[in-house]
């Protein structure tokens, strides 16, 4: 009986690792492309909601991955969001010198650990 309870939980606590989402987002002359690599958010919340933002004005596109693309100039590591109690890692794309803005951002508002790459 353990064995199957070990199981059941290792195949459940697995929904919620081993999964990611490209947002690329486009409008007003900007372009922005980010990858969140989900930790703790239960898997259909993360796909429901986390990967789908809502920007008025801009194009989005959502893709799902494995996991995020090696090709980021820095990630914020165990991000927490929005005050509640899921983590994600954010691995960001394009601007290096948006990380002046981003590391402080990640550091006191997401409770992260930032890491250039």
């Amino acid at each position: 009986m353990r064995g199957w309870l070990f199981v059941l939980l290792l195949g459940s606590s697995s929904l919620a690792f081993g999964e990611a989402c490209v947002v690329h987002t486009e409008g007003n002359r900007v372009e922005v492309k980010v990858c969140q690599q989900n930790r703790s958010i239960p898997a259909e919340l993360f796909r429901s909601g986390f990967c789908q933002p809502q920007l008025k004005g801009q194009k989005v596109e959502v893709s799902y991955v494995e996991q995020c693309p090696d090709n980021s100039f820095g990630i914020c590591r165990n991000a927490q969001v929005g005050g509640m109690p899921y983590r994600q890692d954010i691995h960001y794309y394009g601007v290096e010198t948006d990380a002046r803005f981003l590391k402080p951002f990640c550091e006191q508002q997401s409770k992260g650990v930032w890491m250039a790459r």
